[in-house]
């Protein structure tokens, strides 16, 4: 099964002191032992690493490039993705919502996935499924 992973569930896995991470690593461990491939992006990358290192620290933001990156299989968007996550952006209009997440919600639909590691609410609301 190929899962999307979103930034709140790698966040999320890195600081102890998130109140999902025991959740996160739950959920990391058996992707792994089920040999789930996770599909990420550049802009999740991007996204991930600015968030680690504001919040955490570089020693946070290795552990990112040692421990998780290795284990994604990362798509590059290119300019028709981020023009149609663009468009859905745009639509949306709503505060809370980002490019990126719109971006993301468009790559899932191209690639058919349904289900992301994640703890971010928006991905249900656009019918996607969150790991248990």
């Amino acid at each position: 099964m190929n899962v999307f992973g979103d930034s709140s569930a790698f966040y999320s896995y890195l600081d102890k002191q998130d109140s999902q991470h025991l959740r996160a690593k739950a959920q990391m461990s058996s992707l792994i032992q089920s040999n789930d491939v996770v599909v990420s992006s550049n802009y999740i990358i991007v996204e991930t690493i600015a968030l680690i290192q504001r919040r955490l620290g570089f020693d946070a933001v290795k552990d990112f490039q040692e421990i998780i990156a290795p284990l994604l299989s990362v798509y590059f968007v290119n300019k028709e993705l981020h023009q149609k996550g663009a468009e859905i952006f745009l639509q949306e209009r709503r505060r809370n919502l980002s490019l990126v997440d719109c971006v993301s919600f468009e790559l899932m639909k191209q690639l058919g996935l349904q289900k992301a590691f994640a703890f971010d609410k928006h991905f249900e609301e656009q019918g996607f499924q969150l790991l248990d």
